[in-house]
């Protein structure tokens, strides 16, 4: 059964996960930004990407699967591309630093594209779509792990589930911001149905025998968005990721090779100058007026709103800020072992 919920503070559940990755090995930095991704996810709802997480981040730092400082390094560059392997990096630290690249690539040749091989789990990926869209850029980012979803027609997994981000800059309004996986629902909301002691739909997922299930904890195989539609993108996206780098995940894996499965990833992550194709403030009027347009058309029945992308977050983003971040009852289990283990406290509740 569901249990009551643990409102808190986000600037205190930021410090206290800032505070848990600092004593894993973080250089203090590296600390805030990992806790940054993660607080921001939890704030806009997107729980499946936040504090959740963090057990899993601890563990594989304890298995020497993710390093807390590696040696990311520039391995090819030209003035508008890059290559950067991560060395197992955690996720955040070197995508916030690619993006930073490519947007700087963007603004001298319209485009900035980056390739990061060998990162460990990059959290939201909108966190990084929007930080171009917030500097007046279009942002895209997207990745590939070893599999996880079953291609359509299948009932094992062969491609992973990957998700991809778009931002772009509205004038008035905020940011319009896509953030979806390529499975119907993302792979951290098993988790989060876990934590929260809830059923998921019928059609998220099948055990390890091909059947359809609606217990988190017997979901083995997620199935992908849109049929076909879903799982083809998940395999171009290993083609422009893993492929592109020679560091396949998909092949070793369907081929059963040892140590294939281990989380890792490959991602793209990319920011397009706006103003060199066209006004930028042009732009960013035309987006508010289509989203207007959009917002206003005649609704479907059971429609009492027509949402236009990044808009729920935001409003969960308004509502978390000022009433804190709800917790459900396992991952405030999870998150009291961890707090023992490095004798940092939870925050209390609000």
């Amino acid at each position: 059964m569901a249990g009551t919920e643990y409102r808190v503070d986000w600037k205190a559940l930021k410090q206290f996960t800032q505070d848990v990755f600092v004593k894993t090995g973080f250089k203090s930095e590296d600390a805030e930004v990992k806790a940054d991704v993660l607080i921001w996810a939890n704030l806009r709802g997107t729980d499946s990407h936040g504090v959740l997480r963090i057990p899993w981040y601890v563990e594989l730092i304890d298995k020497g699967q993710m390093k807390p400082r590696p040696n990311i390094r520039i391995e090819k560059e030209t003035p508008a591309a890059l290559l950067i392997d991560a060395d197992y990096s955690p996720g955040p630290v070197v995508t916030v630093m690619a993006m930073k690249r490519v947007m700087d690539k963007a603004c001298g040749m319209g485009i900035g594209w980056a390739v990061i091989r060998n990162t460990m789990h990059q959290g939201a990926m909108a966190y990084y779509a929007l930080m171009a869209a917030k500097e007046g850029m279009a942002g895209i980012t997207f990745v590939c792990n070893p599999p996880n979803m079953a291609p359509y027609g299948a009932r094992v997994p062969g491609v992973h589930n990957s998700p991809i981000a778009i931002a772009v800059p509205g004038q008035r309004r905020r940011p319009l911001s896509l953030d979806m996986a390529t499975s119907i629902a993302a792979g951290g909301k098993l988790s989060l149905a876990i934590d929260k002691g809830v059923s998921i739909p019928e059609g998220w997922a099948m055990d390890k025998d091909g059947k359809l299930t609606t217990d988190p904890k017997a979901a083995a195989v997620l199935l992908p968005t849109g049929a076909y539609k879903g799982s083809g993108l998940a395999l171009m996206f290993e083609c422009l990721t893993s492929l592109m780098v020679g560091n396949p995940l998909l092949e070793p894996a369907l081929q059963g090779k040892p140590g294939a499965t281990q989380h890792r990833q490959n991602s793209v992550v990319a920011a397009v100058n706006i103003g060199l194709f066209t006004d930028l403030t042009a732009y960013k009027t035309h987006v508010d007026t289509v989203g207007d347009l959009l917002k206003g058309l005649a609704r479907a029945d059971g429609f009492d709103e027509i949402l236009v992308p990044g808009e729920p977050e935001d409003r969960v983003h308004e509502e978390r800020a000022k009433h804190g971040i709800p917790l459900p009852p396992g991952t405030l289990k999870n998150l009291h072992q961890v707090s023992e283990r490095f004798h940092i406290p939870v925050p209390p509740a609000l």
